[in-house]
């Protein structure tokens, strides 16, 4: 168990092993409730994070599961009691926030909180840490016809408190912030001229203090990551979460396969696109030709 980890990370380690061990050991959640006279809630919860396991419960469950090393038990019934250690309720769990917010949203910002490294792909607009509040909302005005005006209050709030914890943990240097963009997010003037222009100076400001490293994916180059879905991969201790949104809902993903195969994806497309140079350069470019078009210039 590595030393100093949060609940967070020791929960992740805990209800990850447990979910691989039932499936190793060919068991429903259904079957493991029964056994150890649980509601299906509580081990639906246990493997989705959304609640810790004492160690109490942890112990029989492992016998349970077939789990006899008692070094692997030592470790994980220490994680147990790491995640169930109190912390002081985060804004994003608050009741406010966990009635507007996704839970994968929610939980991809407590993942941010924790993470060492992130990288980034967006193909359609900047990642919501990186988002001006303008931009912000010039964005949420899109999606008027699916969110009432409160959810959309509190999307905007959620997005401005993320960036703010985000970026400072980017610039004390305690996650390495990565964002790799489709050169369409970089020429869609989303909010207009002026706003879009705000938006690309900020971009640049953060790119150039070192808060962030960008890369473009160029029109030019064959070297897409996904057709269909932005995504974050979040490094976590010794591993990764994936968090994917489409126009039509998010997800956050766990599974190691499925990780793997982004994080592989993500690294070879990484090395074949614009480098920070030449991103840059084209984002100075677009500057000039967004504020040539701002009424403000007129």
């Amino acid at each position: 168990m590595p030393e100093g980890d949060s609940p967070t990370v020791a929960r992740r380690r805990v209800r990850l092993a447990l979910r691989e061990a039932r499936e190793k050991a060919d068991l429903t959640q259904m079957q493991v409730a029964e056994e150890m006279e649980w509601s299906l809630s509580k081990v639906i919860r246990i493997e989705n994070g959304d609640v810790s396991i004492s160690p109490n419960d942890l112990k029989p469950l492992l016998t349970y599961l077939g789990i006899r090393d008692k070094t692997h038990i030592a470790a994980m019934v220490a994680d147990a009691r790491i995640a169930r250690t109190r912390q002081r309720q985060a804004w994003f769990q608050s009741t406010e926030f966990r009635e507007n917010l996704t839970d994968s949203l929610r939980k991809l910002i407590e993942y941010e909180h924790e993470a060492t490294q992130i990288r980034s792909y967006a193909i359609y607009y900047l990642p919501g840490p990186l988002q001006t509040l303008e931009y912000a909302k010039a964005l949420m005005t899109r999606f008027e016809d699916e969110l009432l005006p409160e959810q959309i209050e509190h999307r905007i709030k959620a997005r401005k408190l993320r960036r703010e914890a985000l970026l400072r943990r980017a610039e004390s240097r305690e996650v390495r912030f990565l964002v790799m963009l489709d050169e369409s997010v970089l020429r869609r003037t989303i909010g207009g001229p002026a706003i879009f222009t705000a938006q690309l100076r900020e971009l640049r400001e953060l790119i150039a203090k070192g808060t962030i490293t960008v890369r473009m994916v160029p029109f030019s180059i064959d070297a897409a990551v996904t057709n269909n879905a932005s995504f974050d991969l979040l490094t976590l201790g010794e591993g990764e979460v994936l968090y994917r949104e489409t126009g039509l809902g998010d997800e956050m993903i766990e599974d190691r396969d499925t990780t793997a195969k982004h994080s592989a994806r993500y690294a070879k497309v990484w090395d074949e696109v614009a480098d920070e140079a030449t991103t840059l350069a084209f984002i100075d470019h677009q500057i000039e030709l967004a504020s040539a078009n701002s009424p403000e210039s007129e």
